[in-house]
């Protein structure tokens, strides 16, 4: 849980980060928001793959729906090929089944979500832009890289409008 996360774990995190993405994260151990639960793998007492969950509620259609939300996923380049990212992912999902959450949304293409049971979706979303943690400019546009895993018997609306509540993950 994100109130468990030690200073250590959180500078851990935000290390991994960066040695992940050139995307500037600004030392934080999360692109935009804090995330509600951490999934991480060690190795000797180090932090080597991560992924951040948060709990969203969104609007799909008319309808106000609760999603887990994956985001800031990192193995580190020295740990690749060893299977970490998809027993993260395996937990991130059980752990999303037995939350409030419909469905399990990311940003992504990695063949590794697909494998999992993710689909990509294409519906027009509104979000806002929340890069460098600061409040920009509202988007609307066809969602590109957005996958989607129903945790439910709810299926999901490909055609309806998205309204994120807030930003990306």
């Amino acid at each position: 849980m994100e109130q468990d996360l030690g200073a250590q774990d959180d500078r851990q995190i935000a290390d991994l980060l960066a040695r992940c993405f050139t995307t500037d994260f600004g030392g934080r151990s999360y692109f935009m928001t804090r995330h509600h639960w951490r999934h991480v793998i060690r190795d000797d007492g180090q932090i080597v793959a991560h992924m951040g969950v948060q709990l969203r509620s969104m609007r799909l259609g008319g309808r106000l729906i609760t999603v887990a939300g994956l985001s800031d996923v990192a193995s580190d380049p020295a740990h690749r090929g060893k299977g970490l990212a998809a027993t993260l992912l395996q937990a991130a999902i059980q752990r999303a089944k037995n939350s409030p959450a419909e469905y399990f949304l990311l940003f992504g293409t990695a063949g590794l979500y697909a494998g999992a049971g993710f689909r990509k979706v294409t519906n027009p979303m509104t979000y806002l832009d929340l890069t460098g943690a600061k409040t920009a400019e509202i988007h609307h546009e066809k969602a590109d890289s957005l996958m989607v895993l129903p945790l439910r018997d709810t299926a999901w609306q490909d055609e309806a409008e998205l309204d994120l509540l807030g930003g990306l993950f």
